[in-house]
């Protein structure tokens, strides 16, 4: 079963690896659907009317109560008074009448006088000529509906009197008439004016006369007008607002009776017709299919860029799928402790992409884990999207990717702990500056500590869950780089104690590599700690290296040139074996077996074919294979770079640049650098590169004088 995984993750069981991403994106996909099903899943219930309900029952959609809007609608209409229109015509044709009576009765008034003088009638046959000429003066509606008593006691009063009561009754009148006088008003309008007369001091006649006229002018004016009446009904059915429920809202409590409106309600909203509503779950399909979507564009990206394998695959499926757990768990919570979200651990997530991947991709999924955060900590409420919970899910896990930017021991990933703790606490504070709700210092002290136990465990769970993704799917970190190249490791100790000019050989090519892949981008901790291991191979037999014979006879002197290039040629693939057994990450053993390629062992070639012709040159190469990536194949010529400028006893500047160009051309016409990624640019800046770092090393010193000169001159 152990070689079965072993084989899996190194690719050989699926030997595309986008079969693994398939499955694998797959599998995630339906994690996340059996996740979020719940939180969108409109849940129905099975009650009846006057039933106690068992649950406390929110709305999960925005529904207008359509019957409770019309019903408001209609009290608003009822509520509309009775919209009155004063006719004008009818109050000019009563104020028309009052000038019309004194006015005629003033011109009999004058005739009479004028009559009096010419002819002598008796008092009654007076009186009773001049009602005559009145009634004859006067309009149809008038002499049919005023008592000729009236006008009588109109022409019998003085005409001073008379002038005034017309002054009084005429602005009495117009202001009755203009307010508008309606059918059950007339009366109460014509007692408000003869009360206004009654205290005069008229004629007891004109005063009876006066009032009379009262009667006969103030007349019903105004009348309902349907048209304004419906117009203003609308208008105020029109301001009443729908009846919402809205999502989220309590439809009844648990334990409460279910009356007949709450029942209607349950049924508005759907949750009593026993059908599942697709749409939600045809939402969160399409907001899966589109995460897995980007995510896979993105695989595609890394895999021409920086190199795809099963254990990177993995690692994205088994972070995802742990930080999707974390957060449904803490969703389930949440009913009994209100934002749980803060507790939630998601950093962790953010924290082993970037240690195990690059920050790119632990970027991309910080997005995608924040936006699903919104729909597992919506309540169960199914359509709505925490936002505040994605927001910061989404700022805790870039302060992680950010803090943990300079990984140099794993003493980073508490300092990123620390940085995440700070940015939550912040985060904390907006969400509570920006509520409108009184801030409880008990309340906000719970929450500031939920941010800092997220952040603590962000830190311990990257911790502990490191060296399993780094063991169990053959990932190589930084923080596994740095341990790596710790020299109290055991196999650099051995190299230290049994091969100390390999040792040394083996830093000065580490920091040759180191800064030649830091010029193309390539990494430059994978290339340095390959280094520290690429000739571990030569402690099984040091002294055949000529680096490790201090004060000793070379005994390849003694060997045929075939039995000395056996024993050269096999330091590589000892090397790797012995990295296997200590199950040392595949990039270190790909860098300690690759590098030195295909490449001709020239010395003992030569030495052979002085003495045979015959010799086969395939008999004096390494086996290969050839450096498969950038790392191995900067190896493979700053290898070769640093025993060459070895060599040579005082080199200068142009002499670096000269030896290190030729190798590198000869490499690359070898062949020996045809698997590699490396281009013909990428290859000038790692020439001009280590050109920098040796000619730091071999700088111009001063040359001090010997010691006993220097004693002799004091």
């Amino acid at each position: 079963m152990r070689n079965w995984w072993n084989q899996f993750i190194k690719g050989n069981v699926f030997q595309n690896v986008w079969i693994t991403i398939g499955v694998s994106m797959t599998i995630l996909a339906l994690v996340i659907f059996l996740l979020a099903f719940s939180n969108v899943q409109t849940k129905t219930y099975d009650v009846d009317r006057l039933d106690t309900a068992k649950d406390t029952i929110l709305s999960p959609i925005n529904v207008e109560d359509k019957d409770k809007t019309q019903e408001k609608r209609d009290e608003a209409m009822e509520s509309v008074d009775d919209v009155y229109t004063i006719r004008n015509f009818i109050t000019n044709t009563r104020i028309n009448y009052m000038e019309e009576i004194f006015n005629a009765v003033e011109v009999v008034d004058q005739q009479e006088e004028s009559e009096n003088q010419a002819v002598d009638v008796t008092e009654s046959d007076k009186v009773e000529n001049d009602v005559e000429k009145l009634q004859s003066m006067l309009s149809e509606d008038i002499t049919k509906q005023v008592n000729p008593e009236v006008l009588e006691h109109l022409l019998d009063a003085p005409a001073d009197q008379r002038n005034v009561a017309e002054e009084m009754l005429s602005n009495a009148l117009k202001d009755v008439l203009h307010s508008g006088v309606r059918e059950e008003d007339v009366g109460s309008s014509i007692e408000t004016v003869k009360n206004e007369l009654q205290y005069e001091s008229f004629d007891p006649d004109l005063k009876e006369a006066v009032q009379s006229l009262i009667e006969f002018l103030i007349v019903r004016n105004s009348f309902i007008d349907e048209d304004k009446k419906i117009q203003a009904q609308n208008e105020a059915a029109n301001d009443v607002d729908p009846v919402m429920i809205r999502q989220g809202q309590v439809l009844v409590f648990q334990g409460e009776t279910i009356s007949n409106d709450i029942y209607e309600r349950l049924k508005l909203v759907g949750l009593l017709d026993g059908k599942s509503n697709w749409y939600p779950y045809s939402g969160l399909i399409l907001l899966i299919i589109l995460s897995i979507g980007v995510l896979l564009y993105e695989l595609k990206r890394v895999s021409k860029t920086d190199g795809l394998d099963n254990g990177k695959v993995l690692a994205i499926l088994f972070i995802s799928i742990l930080v999707f757990l974390m957060m449904k768990l803490g969703s389930v919570f949440q009913s009994s402790i209100d934002d749980l979200y803060y507790v939630v651990p998601v950093a962790t997530g953010s924290m082993l992409l970037t240690l195990l991947i690059h920050e790119r991709m632990a970027i991309l999924l910080s997005i995608i884990y924040a936006i699903f955060g919104t729909i597992f900590f919506n309540q169960q409420i199914p359509g709505t999207l925490n936002v505040e919970a994605g927001i910061y899910f989404m700022f805790s896990q870039l302060a992680a990717i950010i803090f943990l930017h300079n990984v140099k021991d794993k003493t980073s990933i508490l300092k990123a702990g620390f940085g995440v703790t700070v940015v939550n606490i912040v985060l904390v504070m907006v969400f509570v500056l920006l509520t409108y709700e009184p801030i409880s210092l008990s309340g906000t002290t719970i929450t500031v500590g939920y941010a800092i136990l997220s952040a603590f465990l962000s830190s311990v769970l990257t911790f502990g869950l490191l060296p399993f993704f780094e063991a169990g799917l053959g990932m190589l970190s930084d923080t596994l780089l740095i341990t790596l190249s710790n020299p109290n490791h055991p196999l650099l100790r051995k190299i230290l104690t049994q091969t100390p000019g390999t040792y040394h050989h083996s830093v000065m090519v580490a920091n040759l590599s180191e800064s030649a892949c830091e010029a193309i981008g390539a990494n430059g901790l994978l290339a340095r700690v390959g280094a520290y291991y690429h000739d571990l191979g030569k402690t099984k037999e040091p002294q055949y290296f000529i680096e490790n014979q201090m004060g000793m006879k070379n005994p390849h002197d003694l060997l045929e040139p075939q039995k000395s290039a056996d024993i050269i040629i096999g330091h590589p693939y000892t090397g790797a074996e012995m990295l296997r057994k200590h199950k040392m990450p595949t990039e270190i053993i790909d860098i300690a077996e690759q590098h030195h390629g295909t490449t001709l062992l020239k010395y003992f070639y030569h030495k052979a074919k002085q003495e045979n012709d015959n010799v086969e040159e395939v008999n004096y190469r390494y086996p290969g294979p050839k450096p498969q990536s950038s790392e191995a194949a900067i190896v493979c010529i700053c290898d070769s770079v640093e025993a060459a400028v070895r060599s040579l006893k005082t080199p200068s500047p142009e002499d670096i640049e000269n030896l290190v160009h030729s190798i590198i051309i000869d490499r690359l016409l070898d062949g020996q650098l045809s698997n590699s990624p490396l281009t013909l640019k990428d290859l000038e800046r790692i020439q001009t590169a280590i050109c920098e770092t040796l000619q730091g090393i071999f700088h111009s010193r001063i040359q001090y004088p010997e010691t006993k000169a220097a004693v002799k001159e004091a």
